[in-house]
């Protein structure tokens, strides 16, 4: 999956009186986050407030923006949020106090749950509030026509009835939220059906899932972003013996032209090419990237390297095309075996050396910078790389600290 350029991760809802002076002196006018506002006529008898947005937090292969809305009692939970962006809260009825307290210390916009709303503080409905316990609740809900925007809680099961609300609604202005108690919670609505539901409601006690939904949200926001790719020629290649190297086995299946950054060095990462092309001596392997040396580092998301030999099931790594677009992938399995090894030096338009080990075998390649049949740009097998050829190569910091790049003097050789 790719992702579209774009420069917030989430957008919040900014609920304001309907006729309100500062309502009507912002309506239909740009505020400094970049976000508009317009408010919309009553529908079934409920006033209703809609956004529309100058830039959107596009999680989904859809390109929909994410809500996420916090429901707590914690001050420390809310004061995390709110420096994080988000400042939509959620309150019982009776904690209007806490409310008030609340806005002022913060500027935040409180609604309030009630008889299966959530109003304003005006006691005007924005959104309606259902809980579903049951198959038969659920599909009562399918049927029903939902305001605008729905929050659902789902008591007993999770991932089915997301799933079957995604594709009921899909292809409507229906905004469905779901309310998550737990980090893993939140990522299973936003990711359900791929698409995911519109948003979540975070109903937590404490920051520990905040921080993790922003880091969450961030690194998607991350993978939207293409990387900057150069042309390096190759200078050397040179046997090297035996050595331990990584096969990297992915959750994802990759195409023509995809692959991961690794290199010696921190500081150039060349693009090897997955094992997802036939050959006439091995089947195609789309989920396999045989990645070098267990020294090697490799390209992780949020900026991040890490070590070939520090990656196991679980992890995330980033998945990289030839022009540079990024998404996030999970490691399914890590095999490390000892097999003979080809040393490659390459240099960069400024002349830096920049090099990598690989095993030396007819599937182990580099993303070719030009055109090949179908102009489909294609890899160069380790087998037949020659001084002179040119690769794909990512330029980046080349000082780390447990992966994180860092301004410090640092000679490598």
């Amino acid at each position: 999956m790719s992702f579209p350029l774009c420069a917030s991760s989430v957008q919040i809802l900014k609920f304001l009186p309907l006729h309100s002076p500062i309502s009507r002196k912002w309506e239909n006018c740009r505020l400094k986050t970049g976000i508009f506002y317009s408010l919309n006529n009553y529908s079934r008898n409920c006033k209703k407030i809609s956004l529309q947005l100058n830039c959107c937090s596009k999680m989904g292969s859809n390109g929909e923006s994410k809500l996420v809305w916090i429901w707590t009692e914690n001050k420390q939970v809310m004061t995390t949020a709110v420096e994080r962006g988000w400042n939509t809260f959620i309150f019982d009825v009776n904690s209007k106090e806490l409310a008030k307290d609340w806005s002022s210390i913060a500027l935040i916009n409180p609604m309030y749950a009630k008889d299966g709303a959530l109003l304003d503080p005006e006691n005007r409905s924005v959104a309606s509030l259902l809980e579903i316990s049951s198959p038969q609740q659920l599909d009562l809900m399918l049927l029903t026509d939902l305001s605008e925007n729905t929050v659902i809680h789902l008591l007993d099961w999770q991932v089915i009835p997301a799933e079957n609300i995604i594709a009921a609604f899909q292809g409507n202005d229906k905004r469905i939220l779901a309310v998550a108690e737990t980090f893993i919670e939140a990522q299973n609505f936003l990711e359900a059906l791929e698409h995911g539901l519109g948003g979540v409601v975070l109903k937590v006690q404490d920051v520990d899932p905040v921080l993790k939904l922003k880091e969450y949200l961030d690194r998607k926001n991350e993978a939207r972003n293409c990387l900057t790719l150069i042309k390096a020629t190759i200078n050397q290649v040179l046997m090297a013996g035996m050595g331990d190297r990584v096969c990297v086995d992915l959750c994802s299946l990759m195409k023509p032209g995809e692959g991961l950054l690794v290199g010696s060095f921190a500081r150039g990462l060349f693009l090897v090419h997955s094992e997802c092309l036939e050959t006439d001596y091995i089947a195609s392997r789309p989920f396999r990237v045989n990645a070098g040396p267990v020294h090697a580092y490799v390209a992780v998301p949020g900026g991040k390297t890490c070590y070939l030999s520090e990656l196991k099931a679980g992890k995330e790594v980033l998945v990289v095309d030839q022009n540079g677009q990024q998404r996030t992938a999970i490691v399914g399995r890590v095999k490390i075996e000892t097999r003979p090894l080809v040393l490659v030096e390459a240099k960069g338009s400024d002349q830096s050396s920049y090099s990598i080990l690989l095993q030396n075998a007819e599937t182990v390649g580099f993303v070719s910078p030009y055109g090949g049949h179908g102009c489909k740009r294609t890899p160069i097998p380790v087998t037949s790389l020659k001084v002179g050829d040119e690769v794909l190569l990512r330029v980046q910091g080349g000082a780390r600290h447990t992966g994180i790049e860092i301004q410090e003097f640092i000679v490598e050789k």
